[in-house]
């Protein structure tokens, strides 16, 4: 499965948000700028997050865009969602009795993907905007940012060849 550039773009720029908000609204231009990302293309995907009743506009000087509720209510899915990204692992239609086939029968592994689908859903819609502005789901990732040392793993020195 590959997360397009809508879903982790909206992502992103709502844990912007919530990260720079401090009660006031955030100008998208602000956002769009510290997170490198298309004023235009934030201005849409905005639109649908606030049909999405996930932010709220505040027109006028000093405007910009709050979060609908508090970051720890939030979730990530909530967001995906908002922007009309599928979480779909599976060439077949959402829901569909028919497969991907030709003959419309589902391959070997679709219930593999299909799971697959369901625990990135269930991950997603356990995380809150806040749990990411606090750093609480680093998890095993973590480890590649504070080196093989943190993981347990002692450094050998390394040999060139002659």
């Amino acid at each position: 499965m590959k997360l397009s550039t809508k879903g982790r773009y909206a992502v992103m720029a709502m844990v912007d948000l919530a990260h720079h908000s401090s009660g006031k609204p955030v100008a998208l231009a602000d956002v769009a700028e510290r997170q490198e990302i298309s004023l235009s293309y934030l201005e849409q995907l905005f639109g649908k997050l606030r049909r999405g009743g996930l932010v709220k506009s505040v027109r006028g000087p000093g405007g910009g865009y709050l979060l609908s509720r508090s970051a720890a209510d939030l979730r990530i899915s909530d967001i995906i969602l908002a922007v009309d990204e599928p979480i779909n692992t599976t060439r077949c239609a959402p829901g569909s009795p028919t497969g991907c086939h030709s003959l419309k029968g589902r391959c070997l592994t679709h219930d593999l993907w299909a799971e697959l689908g369901n625990q990135i859903y269930l991950y997603l819609s356990s995380v809150t905007i806040a749990d990411v502005c606090e750093k609480r789901v680093l998890g095993t990732s973590g480890l590649y940012l504070r080196g093989p040392e943190a993981a347990g793993h002692r450094m050998e020195p390394t040999v060139a060849a002659e």
